[in-house]
């Protein structure tokens, strides 16, 4: 007895699946874990938690959610960091008005 070929198809499409789903929570946890590790030693920690629940959000829902609340997290930093900086720069120049220290 052998499976049809349609079968066939369908187990191998399977396995496919199977098999990407594995790569991606091996490389997205890799990342991931990098990223963790980098918080407490120097690198750039968050850059790589980010990444790796990109990665892990192709396949997982729950990673999707994470990455999607620190992406929001990531860009509201950036800004407020971006605010701050020229708050500091505009009353750097207002104390300082020919531009020396």
């Amino acid at each position: 007895m052998t499976a049809e070929p349609s079968e066939r198809r369908t187990v191998g499409r399977r396995m496919q699946l199977a098999a990407r789903r594995l790569v991606v929570t091996i490389i997205g946890g890799a990342v991931l874990t990098a990223g963790l590790v980098m918080i407490v030693t120097p690198g750039p920690g968050l850059l790589g938690i980010v990444a790796g629940l990109a990665i892990l959000a192709t396949e997982y829902t729950w990673a999707k959610r994470a990455h999607r609340w620190s992406r929001e997290r990531w860009r509201s930093t950036v800004e407020s960091t971006k605010h701050k900086v020229a708050t500091h720069r505009a009353e750097r120049a207002s104390r300082h008005p020919d531009g020396e220290d």
